[in-house]
């Protein structure tokens, strides 16, 4: 028990305060909606421990501060999911139902306890088309938002969720969302993550019974290569012809470039 007095709002923005500093420390993630699902993506050099998981069959979830935190909270919800599965019916598990299940451990240990999670948590629900899509983000005290079309969350998620609303756009192909989500992801002037870092899965409705799929190795390889941008090749014109290049010009033709020429003993 803490020594002295503090009002209620002060002991609530202390939480709060500190909650949103260690959020903050993270790598931003980004889910966003395209074609034939939901799009997750995250930078992520680890392996072993996941920022994005699969809670059941349609229901995704993603997750960022504390590992151990969010790690107990994704747990949680796969319980939730299997026993009220199996109980009743798997339909009956919806992104909405575990979306009220954390608001309601969020609330009450940041309401109750001294120190309140450091964790921003996205459940993301695919339906049989695109308008039985949802995406629900969850703050650290419980709040929840119910995101259309894209959500972002951790490290500079502000700045994150202003370029992906510059840049999102409906039913974008999995190659355009995973472009839209690198270039939401990476400072103006930046570099992208390389491949190999990042962790990137999707809800995909087409998918039968698991909708949930990790991209990972040569899949992912080749995703990611079609969001770079390539100039196309120049048309080269029909035999018998030469390339049109305006008015001929008039006079000798030039012999060289005017003044020093460069010998390349120069520096840069």
């Amino acid at each position: 028990m803490p020594f002295g007095y503090a009002s209620p709002e002060q002991i609530m923005r202390d939480k709060a305060d500190y909650a949103r500093k260690g959020i903050a420390r993270g790598r931003s993630v980004v889910v966003l909606q395209y074609v034939d699902g939901i799009l997750f993506v995250a930078p992520n050099p680890s392996r072993a421990l996941h920022k994005i998981s699969e809670i059941y069959d349609r229901i995704g979830f993603a997750a960022v501060g504390r590992y151990n935190e969010f790690e107990e909270l994704r747990l949680g919800g796969i319980r939730y999911a299997d026993i009220n599965g199996y109980t009743y019916d798997r339909s009956d598990v919806t992104g909405r139902g575990l979306a009220n299940l954390y608001a309601s451990n969020l609330g009450r240990i940041f309401t109750e306890s001294i120190k309140s999670l450091e964790v921003e948590v996205v459940v993301a629900e695919v339906g049989e088309t695109k308008d039985g899509d949802a995406i629900y983000r969850l703050t650290f005290d419980g709040s929840v938002f119910d995101e259309h079309g894209f959500a972002a969350m951790g490290g500079q998620a502000e700045a994150v969720a202003g370029r992906l609303k510059d840049r999102y756009r409906e039913s974008m192909s999995l190659a355009d969302a995973l472009e839209v989500a690198l270039a939401a992801l990476t400072e103006p002037g930046g570099e992208r993550p390389p491949v190999g870092q990042l962790e990137v899965a999707v809800l995909d409705r087409n998918r039968e019974h698991r909708k949930f799929l990790r991209l990972t190795g040569a899949r992912l390889e080749r995703l990611f290569a079609q969001t770079t941008s390539t100039p196309p090749a120049a048309t080269p014109p029909p035999a018998g012809e030469t390339p049109s290049s305006g008015d001929a010009p008039t006079g000798p033709p030039p012999t060289g470039p005017e003044g020093d020429v460069d010998d390349g003993s120069s520096p840069l």
